[in-house]
């Protein structure tokens, strides 16, 4: 039986407060409405427009997309909540030059985020950009100086930083209740099987094909990629540790002092899939930092309750282990035979998500020229962890990270790696 972490916390609030957490008050205000554009229009974009027009500080102007069929849910579902009538576009380029939007959401695959946050930030408007921040580390640091050398608020969509369960477990780690933290393990595990192949077609009218491959490869159109499923094709993104692993890379940075591993090994392959994506369906990775220890394992099959969690972050501590969760809230299991202390979680729907507070904070930024609670330097360190990992499984050996400097140690074929090149006209974009 657990016992409630009211005789260790006294409520949740309390506990916000002792983070030194963002002001969250959702209450409606009277200031101006930024002229707002979502880019990148599929579910989880509209996710996230959806709680801007419900901030009642927004008004939206734009909605942009190369696929015809995802803006028109989107123009749908976004009608049912506001009277403003958003005009369309296939092309960023052409959506920034002429509304001139002063925030801009951008939820593209994940290839697309430098790109276009870098061109949001340039033409004047404030960021909310979904994780992870890009494909490459050097992509990243661009990010981060174009946000810097324009003066633009970027807010990284890791929303499990104001989860109201991730605040107090977070207090409860930093207070000491767990005692010394020697390892964390983040993991996640879900249910899954080989699969099977999906035969390339024709890309269904309305979409651009070749913009939604952008900078990236261009290859033959395949619905297992778009709508949703991109995740998986390593062309576009890194897999499931480039996925869920930054939202749990980013709870190990926001408990720990230090800013990165100083070094980093993984393995892992595809023993269990047959289908044609490309990412590893199996993936452990170890993250030496200079106090302790991080893996990361995921598995896309064999899911079960085997274990008492299938997602989250384990810290194991001198006094017991802490698991931070996401559904399921956070749990510390103490050394010994006390019993267990556990807080449930506070989501909102739909997908059981806290974009709501995230995005009160990224207004509150705005207004109050303070950092983001997830500012884009943060979101870049996150996502590297991400990004190593999934570097050294392509070389097949450790790194050691340099973060100072973001470079890889005396390891010139491993450096090659921290960016790519983009397929013309597009150029790669540099600090």
């Amino acid at each position: 039986m657990s016992v409630s972490r009211r005789n260790f916390v006294k409520g949740s609030v309390a506990a916000g407060v002792a983070l030194s957490a963002p002001n969250l008050l959702l209450a409606s205000k009277a200031e101006k409405r930024y002229r707002t554009a979502l880019i990148g229009s599929g579910w989880w974009g509209t996710n996230i427009l959806r709680e801007a027009i419900w901030s009642n500080q927004c008004q939206v102007v734009a909605l942009g997309d190369v696929d015809d069929n995802q803006l028109k849910i989107c123009q749908e579902d976004i009608a049912k909540h506001t009277s403003d009538q958003p005009k369309t576009y296939k092309d960023f380029r052409e959506l920034l030059d002429r509304e001139k939007p002063e925030i801009v959401i951008v939820a593209t695959p994940d290839h697309w985020h430098p790109l276009i946050m870098m061109a949001a930030v340039k033409s004047g408007a404030h960021v909310y950009v979904e994780k992870p921040v890009g494909h490459t580390v050097r992509e990243g640091r661009a990010m981060v100086q174009a946000a810097r050398d324009n003066g633009r608020i970027v807010q990284v969509g890791t929303h499990r930083r104001v989860s109201p369960h991730n605040m107090s477990g977070m207090k409860f780690l930093k207070d000491g209740n767990a005692g010394k933290i020697g390892m964390v393990r983040a993991f996640v595990h879900y249910y899954g099987g080989p699969g099977q192949p999906v035969p390339d077609s024709e890309p269904p009218a309305g979409l651009d094909w070749d913009m939604w491959c952008g900078p990236a490869p261009l290859v033959p159109y395949n619905k297992a990629m778009h709508p949703k499923g991109f995740r998986q094709f390593l062309d576009y993104a890194n897999g499931q540790l480039g996925d869920w692993g930054i939202h749990w890379m980013d709870q190990i940075l926001w408990w720990t002092d230090e800013k990165w591993p100083r070094r980093v090994f993984s393995t892992g392959g595809r023993p269990i899939k047959r289908d044609n994506t490309t990412a590893p369906d199996t993936q452990v990775a170890s993250f030496e930092f200079e106090s302790f220890t991080a893996v990361w394992e995921h598995r896309q099959y064999a899911g079960n309750d085997a274990e008492k969690h299938n997602i989250g972050c384990y810290f194991y501590g001198t006094k017991g282990t802490f698991h931070m969760g996401w559904e399921d809230g956070w749990t510390f299991y103490p050394v010994g035979k006390g019993r267990p202390i556990h807080e449930e979680p506070k989501l909102n729907l739909p997908d059981k998500q806290n974009i709501k507070e995230l995005f009160a904070n990224f207004l509150d930024s705005i207004e109050s020229g303070k950092p983001p609670v997830c500012d884009i330097e943060i979101g870049h360190r996150s996502t590297n962890m991400s990004l190593l990992a999934m570097l050294s499984l392509k070389l097949g050996r450790s790194i050691q990270w340099d973060g100072d400097k973001e470079a890889i140690v005396g390891d010139a074929d491993a450096n090659q790696l921290l960016s790519r090149v983009y397929r013309s006209p597009w150029e790669y974009p540099r600090a």
